[in-house]
This record gives C-alpha cells, sequence and structure tokens, in this order.
C-alpha cells in the first residue's frame, strides 16, 4: 500500500499524540511488564486471553499464532512460558479431546487488569490536563472514527468490559 504525505503526516501526529500519551504513564504499563518478565508476545497473548481481545475465552496455539502473525513454534514457546509463570493453563477442547487450548489463570486476569489500569490512568491523566474545548475537540476526532467497523467493536466491546 502506498501511503501518501497527508498520511504521512497523520501517522507522524498520532506518533506524537501517541508518545505524549505514554509520557502521563510515567513507565508504569513498562514497569509492570518487565517485572512480570513477559515478552511483547506473551503479553499480547495474556491480552487477548484476558479479554482485551473480541474473540473466544480459549485458543488452539495455531490459532494465537495466526492472529499475531507469529509462528506456531513461537507462540507454542510463549504459551509454555506463560504456563511456567501460571499465567495461563492448557485444557483440554470439548470438541475434540487430542487438542490442548489455552486459557488464562486467575493471576493471568489479576496481571491483565493491572496493565490496564495502568494505562487507563495514564490516558486519564493526559485527559485531565486537556481544556474543554481539546476535549470536546478531541471527542469529535474520535467520534468521527467510529463509524468505522473495527474501531466501534472494539470500543462496545470494552465498554461493556471491566476495561473500560
Amino acid at each position: 500500500m502506498e501511503v501518501g504525505p497527508e498520511a504521512q503526516e497523520t501517522a507522524a501526529r498520532v506518533t506524537a499524540l501517541f508518545r505524549h500519551l505514554f509520557l502521563y504513564d510515567r513507565g508504569n504499563q513498562l514497569r509492570v511488564l518487565e517485572d512480570s518478565g513477559l515478552s511483547m508476545t506473551q503479553c499480547k497473548a495474556l491480552l487477548e486471553l484476558g479479554g482485551l481481545g473480541q474473540s473466544a475465552e480459549t485458543w488452539q496455539v495455531g490459532d494465537l499464532a495466526e492472529h499475531f502473525g507469529v509462528s506456531v513454534p513461537s507462540m507454542s514457546r510463549a504459551v509454555d512460558a506463560m504456563v511456567k509463570k501460571g499465567l495461563a493453563t492448557r485444557v483440554e477442547d470439548p470438541d475434540d479431546r487430542r487438542v490442548r487450548q489455552v486459557k488464562i489463570t486467575a493471576a493471568g486476569k489479576d496481571l491483565v487488569e493491572t496493565l490496564v489500569a495502568v494505562r487507563q490512568s495514564g490516558i486519564q491523566a493526559f485527559a485531565a490536563t486537556l481544556s474543554a474545548d481539546q476535549r470536546r475537540k478531541l471527542d469529535a476526532a474520535v467520534d468521527s472514527l467510529m463509524d468505522r467497523e473495527d474501531i466501534a467493536q472494539t470500543y462496545e466491546h470494552l465498554k461493556g468490559s471491566e476495561f473500560a
């Protein structure tokens, strides 16, 4: 896909906003992630298993690998590490006893809740620094993107969860 100058400028501005949002988190999310010892692949898989995705409660390793665009062996190692840390468990597939699925544990859910709370805290701290006019403009810009099905679905999913 070819990206024109307008899209490049938009991307640069969104990147600046995301970097600024990250500053309001004061590195807490990275610190929590670092303390957990999770790799980025493990973190993404855990967040998906923990309900931040819009999918099933359990996953087969191959499906997780495909979802995140990594190899099955790489995802299998990631799942093994999460199982060793007590963040996930392998369970029998109710439809095929030969197949094992991955499911998040209570400890995994606790870590997901901590990661989300830290991220939300940073975003809320940023929002609190905005003037009423800036907040209205940001809300309008975000609202204008809600007609995209992928964004609207994610918003509806998160709005109805404990992660909102």
